[in-house]
C-alpha cells in the first residue's frame, strides 16, 4: 500500500495515545475504519485493549473557498467502551476528546506538535501503512444525540456507545 495524505492516520493515533493516559496506560485504544464489525469479536481479538475502541469514517466536505490547498474532511466515530465500567468509562472518554480537540488552532498546533514528537507512531514505519505529514489548521467536535447503551444478552457483557464527529482543516505539510 502506498503511503498518502491520511490526516485520519495521525488524529487515529494521536487520540490512542492521549486516551490512553487517562484510562490504561500500558493498553492500548484501537482505531478500525467502517467495515462490517461485531463488537464482541473485536474486544476478544485484541486482548491489550483498553476495553476502549472506535469506528470511523473519513467524510470530505465541500470546499468552502477558492483556494484549493487547504482541505475540510470530517471523521466520524463510534465509540465504544467495555467492561463493568463501560458507562463511566464513555463519559470520561467524551470529554477527554473534547478537551483534546475542541479548542480550534490551539489543538491543531497541539496535534501538530505532537505528530513531529511522535511521528514513528503514524508514519506507517511498523508496516501498517500511515500518512505523509499534514498540518492542521483547525479542529471542532460535535457530538450527536445517538448515545446509546447496548446490552448483550448472549455474553452478558455491557457495551456503551456513542457518535462524535470532528471536524479539521490541513493541507500536506
Amino acid at each position: 500500500m502506498a503511503t498518502i495524505h491520511h490526516p485520519p492516520t495521525i488524529i487515529n493515533a494521536y487520540l490512542s495515545a492521549k486516551i490512553g493516559e487517562g484510562f490504561a496506560p500500558d493498553k492500548t485504544t484501537y482505531f478500525f475504519p467502517t467495515l462490517p464489525t461485531e463488537i464482541e469479536s473485536l474486544t476478544t481479538t485484541f486482548p491489550d485493549s483498553s476495553g476502549l475502541f472506535a469506528v470511523y469514517d473519513r467524510m470530505f466536505k465541500m470546499r468552502r473557498q477558492p483556494f484549493p490547498h487547504i482541505k475540510c474532511e470530517q471523521l466520524l466515530y463510534y465509540f465504544y467502551s467495555v467492561g463493568n465500567d463501560a458507562q463511566t468509562n464513555m463519559i470520561e472518554l467524551q470529554q477527554k476528546i473534547n478537551d483534546l480537540l475542541d479548542s480550534g488552532d490551539e489543538s491543531a498546533q497541539e496535534i501538530n506538535k505532537w505528530a513531529r514528537d511522535n511521528n514513528a507512531l503514524w508514519d506507517g514505519s511498523d508496516g501498517t501503512g500511515g500518512s505523509l505529514p499534514v498540518s492542521f489548521h483547525s479542529f471542532k467536535i460535535y457530538q450527536l444525540e445517538e448515545t446509546r447503551d447496548i446490552v448483550d444478552f448472549g455474553t452478558a457483557r455491557t457495551y456503551a456507545g456513542n457518535k462524535i464527529i470532528i471536524d479539521y482543516d490541513w493541507h500536506k505539510a
